[in-house]
């Protein structure tokens, strides 16, 4: 990365933070709400604290295939409209989260 290649940084930052997402707390795992002096609390510390979901190698591949489906259509809308180097920058992106994909698989 010493490189400083933009391209796979900002294709990086961009499936970390897809990730991230993906093993965001599942909200029908939170405890119920208590009526009290905080609107929303439960009681006990660490009462209101859900584990995070844990991703299988599955899942990580079907959201690193979704983000580059996703930079691919919009590559195809971009040239559609004439723009030819925002559709090159996103067909480069996919490719650079693709390779993920095929040296993980």
């Amino acid at each position: 990365m010493k490189v400083r290649d933009k391209t796979a940084m900002s294709a990086l930052r961009s499936i970390l933070g897809a990730i991230d997402n993906a093993e965001a707390a599942d909200a029908d795992a939170a405890p119920e709400v208590e009526a009290g002096v905080i609107a929303g609390g439960v009681a006990g510390l660490g009462a209101g604290e859900v584990a995070r979901r844990q991703l299988s190698a599955a899942d990580l591949v079907a959201v690193l295939c979704e983000e580059s489906s996703d930079r691919r259509t919009a590559a195809a809308e971009y040239r559609e409209i004439g723009q030819v180097d925002a559709a090159a920058a996103l067909d480069a992106e996919a490719d650079v989260i693709e390779s993920f994909v095929r040296d993980r698989g």
